[in-house]
């Protein structure tokens, strides 16, 4: 038990600083483009889907948090808000890219294609004009303008700035070492057609013979080596950001409000998974349940929250739960990125999230049959 506690430790900090590293990157892109980074709108329907579509890529919510604030100034469609909300997986992205990178970018393709294909037929049958209406622009904050070449560092500002480095700092060396790779030995597995885990995987890989020279991109060791290198990038914007952007964007936004929520539910999940896989046969009850659970993480995806997906993602990884589900769970949810949507029209969360609900159920009853 001991060991599997530290393993799990260890790999929620993985996770949890990787998933921040990420975010920062992306808060930064988005500040240092003057918001360009979301403003390429197209003029046609279709445009706008294939352009929601991509939004909902980006990993986190910043994305759909644009999307939403042009579908809410009528620079959006509606398809092109089910577009994007079909594509976002939230903040459970940037985990998948940390824990099932290969597999990951396969499902983000999956989910732009089927988001676009969504989004033009939502446009194509829907036919009511875009029923949410703000007279407000959509702009960044004041400040990342006035201040974004000042650098007078004053109080706590200091103090989160000096937090922040020597966190990412360790983080850095953590992940250049090997300290923080993961321990796949702890996951069962089954021997069945229906799901593998990691360590099954690995074994296969290890007794198949290899070239003498093999250069995986996506093993975890480049994909350590990758996020070590934009771990040093964002050292070089804590210290010379402006105040403004490390306390309101760092510190406020990432530091306070994401990082302990993403580290509590990883936690929580992994300790949770962990229990569950040495204790109860979890395998053969999923692998005869599929379609219940395809129709389980559709229901929780509806839920406009970053956090409740996690635990598909980690059954996934583990190899408890086959690719549709995940699937299915990735369609209907879109972490909180509907939230503001919530606010804005009722009416219209709830039709994006019906038929995103439809959407998914469809796409992982289709996976099924051809898996």
């Amino acid at each position: 038990m001991l060991h599997i506690l530290i393993d799990i430790l260890r790999n929620s900090i993985l996770i949890t600083g990787l998933v921040v590293v990420m975010m920062m990157m992306i808060e930064s892109l988005n500040i240092e483009s003057k918001g360009l980074f979301f403003k390429g709108l197209h003029k046609t329907r279709i445009g706008q889907v294939v352009f929601g579509a991509l939004l909902g890529s980006i990993p986190g919510c910043m994305g759909g948090f644009a999307a939403v604030s042009l579908y809410t100034h009528r620079m959006f469609s509606f398809g092109a808000l089910i577009a994007m909300m079909i594509a976002s997986s939230g903040d459970e992205a940037f985990v998948m890219l940390a824990m099932i990178p290969r597999q990951a970018l396969v499902l983000f393709a999956i989910l732009f294609v089927i988001a676009v294909v969504a989004g033009i037929l939502t446009d194509l049958l829907w036919g009511r004009k875009n029923e949410v209406s703000c007279t407000e622009g959509y702009a960044i904050h004041k400040e990342d303008h006035e201040h974004e070449h000042s650098h007078h560092t004053h109080g706590h500002t200091r103090w989160h700035r000096i937090l922040m480095f020597i966190g990412l700092a360790v983080f850095i060396a953590a992940l250049a070492t090997g300290r923080l790779g993961h321990d796949h030995s702890a996951h069962s597995h089954t021997e069945d057609g229906h799901v593998h885990t990691e360590a099954c995987a690995h074994e296969h890989h290890h007794e198949a013979e290899e070239p003498a020279f093999h250069v995986d991109l996506l093993s975890e060791d480049w994909m350590n080596v990758l996020f070590a290198g934009l771990s040093v990038i964002m050292l070089f914007v804590i210290i010379f950001a402006s105040d403004h952007f490390v306390e309101g964007h760092l510190w406020e936004h990432i530091v306070k409000r994401h990082l302990p929520t993403i580290f509590a539910w990883t936690f929580g999940i992994l300790l949770l998974m962990g229990i569950l896989l040495q204790y109860v046969d979890v395998d053969r009850w999923i692998s005869d349940n599929t379609i219940l659970m395809i129709l389980l993480a559709t229901l929780i995806g509806m839920i406009p929250e970053s956090g409740p997906h996690m635990i598909f993602v980690t059954l996934f990884a583990a190899g408890v739960i086959p690719f549709p589900v995940l699937l299915a769970s990735s369609i209907s949810q879109d972490g909180h990125a509907s939230i503001p949507l919530l606010a804005e029209s009722r009416k219209s969360f709830l039709w994006a999230k019906l038929i995103n609900c439809g959407v998914a159920i469809i796409a992982g009853l289709a996976a099924m049959m051809f898996m």
